[in-house]
């Protein structure tokens, strides 16, 4: 597994922005899979998990609501899209895939990261 994450940039507050992370290696995965994301001067946290089959998900409250995750696992490509953002949101983001075919909440839980993408939010 190797991910790559990719689809950061800047956007204004209000606006949308859908982030891919690809598996380059493209070998067969039956991980679940997650994004997390850190802000300058604080920790990397959840934001949003997916079980393997997709059937799962699950979402941090700060972003409940606004932020959706998919993937497509023929394609073995997942997907953060990302609407009404919010200064807030700016942050690197990471996708990562997990141990098991389920997501978690920990990053303990995550053999697999991708490199980051960043995302900016302009007031």
């Amino acid at each position: 597994v190797q991910l790559q994450a990719s689809g950061g940039g800047l956007v204004q507050a209000g606006g949308s922005l859908r982030l891919s992370c690809t598996n380059s290696k493209r070998t067969a995965s039956n991980n679940g899979m997650a994004w997390f994301r850190q802000a300058p001067t604080k920790e990397r946290e959840f934001v949003a998990g997916i079980n393997w089959r997709g059937g799962g998900t699950g979402y941090a409250d700060s972003v409940k609501g606004r932020f959706t995750i998919s993937r497509d696992n023929a394609k073995s490509t997942l997907w953060l899209q990302m609407n009404n953002v919010k200064p807030e949101d700016t942050a690197l983001y990471y996708c990562a895939a997990a141990r098991s075919s389920v997501y978690s909440t920990r990053q303990m839980d995550y053999a697999y990261w991708g490199q980051g993408t960043l995302v900016t939010v302009s007031s």
